[in-house]
C-alpha cells in the first residue's frame, strides 16, 4: 500500500512564503523519478565497467570511441524520459519567487525542459559537447557510426561536455552557485545524498549565511540532521504540494 504524501508543516509554509531568495539543489534522486538510471545503475553490458574507467580523460584518451559510445547510449536513455512534477515544480516556482536558482548535480537538462530559466549545472550537460583544441561549443554534435569518434573543424577532438572522475567543477558555475547560495534565505536539497564534494558543502555554506535549509528525500542522508526541515517522501509529490499551498497563500496576500 502506497504511503499517503508527508503532511508539510505550517510553519515550513510560512517560512517559504516570506523567502525572497531560494536556492533548490539537486541531485540524482529527482532525475531518478523520471526513470533516468543513477550513474551505477543496471545498463546492460555497461555493467562489465566500472564508471571510473569510462568517465575519466585517461578513459577517453585511451579509448575516446568506447567512452563516446556509451555517452551516446546514456544520451539516448535520457532522450526518452521526459521531467517528471519535481522538474515543473521547480520551475513554476519560479514565478511565485523574486529570485530561484536550481543548482543541480545532474547532467540531463530536465531542469531546463520544464522550464527553469536559472540553472546552474555543477557536472555539465550530457546534450552539449566541445572540441578539446579549440573549445568550440557544439550543443548537439552528430556521432558517427560506431567506433569512430566526432571531430571539430579544426581537427580537434570533440569530448562530452560533462565534468569527468579528476577533474574540477567549471568555475563559472560553481561561483554562481556559490554566490546565489550564499544570498538565499531559503535553500532546498532534494534528492542528493549530500556526500559529494565541494557540492556537498552548499546547504552547511547557505546555513551559515542564515538561509533556512529543507531537506526533501525518500531517506535520511548526513544533511538531515542539520537541517532545518526534513520533509521525508518522493520530491516528485512533496514538491508540487509545497509549490501549492506557497501559491495559494501569496495569492490571497
Amino acid at each position: 500500500m502506497n504511503q499517503p504524501p508527508q503532511e508539510i508543516p505550517r510553519g515550513l509554509i510560512d517560512q517559504c512564503v516570506s523567502a525572497r531568495e531560494v536556492v533548490a539543489f539537486t541531485g540524482a534522486g529527482v532525475s531518478a523519478e523520471s526513470g533516468v538510471p543513477t550513474f551505477r545503475g543496471p545498463e546492460g553490458i555497461w555493467t562489465k565497467f566500472k564508471p571510473e574507467e569510462l568517465a575519466s580523460m585517461d578513459a577517453f584518451m585511451k579509448n575516446p570511441a568506447l567512452v563516446w559510445e556509451w555517452y551516446a547510449h546514456r544520451r539516448t536513455i535520457i532522450g526518452a524520459v521526459h521531467p517528471n512534477p519535481a522538474h515543473v515544480a521547480l520551475a513554476e516556482m519560479e514565478q511565485i519567487f523574486p529570485r530561484m536558482t536550481v543548482v543541480t548535480q545532474n547532467i540531463d537538462n530536465l531542469h531546463r525542459r520544464a522550464g527553469s530559466k536559472r540553472v546552474f549545472e555543477l557536472h555539465g550537460n550530457i546534450e552539449r559537447s566541445y572540441c578539446m583544441q579549440c573549445g568550440k561549443a557544439y550543443p548537439d554534435v552528430v556521432l558517427p557510426e560506431r567506433g569512430s569518434v566526432p571531430k571539430c573543424t579544426c581537427g580537434g577532438t570533440i569530448r562530452p561536455d560533462v565534468v569527468w572522475f579528476g577533474e574540477m567543477l567549471p568555475e563559472e558555475e560553481w561561483e554562481s552557485s556559490v554566490a546565489a547560495t550564499t544570498s538565499a534565505d531559503l535553500f532546498l536539497s532534494i534528492g542528493t545524498s549530500a556526500i559529494v564534494y565541494p557540492a556537498a558543502s552548499l546547504p552547511s555554506l547557505a546555513r551559515r549565511n542564515g538561509a533556512v535549509v529543507v531537506e526533501v528525500n525518500p531517506e535520511p542522508t548526513p544533511l538531515t540532521e542539520t537541517a532545518d526541515w526534513f520533509l521525508q517522501g518522493p520530491a516528485g509529490e512533496i514538491l508540487p504540494e509545497l509549490h501549492r499551498r506557497i501559491a495559494s497563500i501569496k495569492k490571497k496576500a
